[in-house]
């Protein structure tokens, strides 16, 4: 792919995302989970999907927004990912892998809408 520019946030959410589908895949196929891995999925596939769709955004106002449903969307994984941890779905390794993916993640998310808010107020 030469000459694309990298993009963290993109790369990022789109290599969670596709560890949040393998992860649901090992759930139904050999825990046969159902219920929590399809929440999961919805959820740790959304950030992904919101971010690239933020870059579509129609101002600086809404990209912030877009960028705040991942956050909320990301978070939401992680509660679903404790939930498998709980109940012994994922074991400790599995689950710390995962949560350190996902909180990565929402650092990323995170450090993005405040560097776009800060360019916001210094443009009013």
């Amino acid at each position: 792919m030469e000459g694309k520019k990298e993009n963290v946030i993109l790369d990022k959410s789109f290599a969670y995302a596709v560890r949040i589908i393998r992860l649901s895949q090992y759930l139904v196929e050999n825990k046969k989970e159902f219920i929590l891995s399809k929440q999961l999925i919805r959820s740790g596939t959304s950030p992904g999907a919101v971010i690239r769709e933020s870059q579509n955004a129609e101002s600086k106002a809404d990209f912030v927004h877009k960028l705040r449903i991942a956050q909320k969307e990301c978070d939401e994984s992680i509660y679903w990912l404790e939930l498998l941890n709980a109940t012994d779905y994922l074991n400790k390794k599995e689950f710390e892998s995962m949560r350190s993916d996902a909180t990565e993640l929402l650092k990323i998310i995170k450090s993005v809408i405040i560097t776009t808010k800060k360019g916001l107020k210094n443009n009013s």
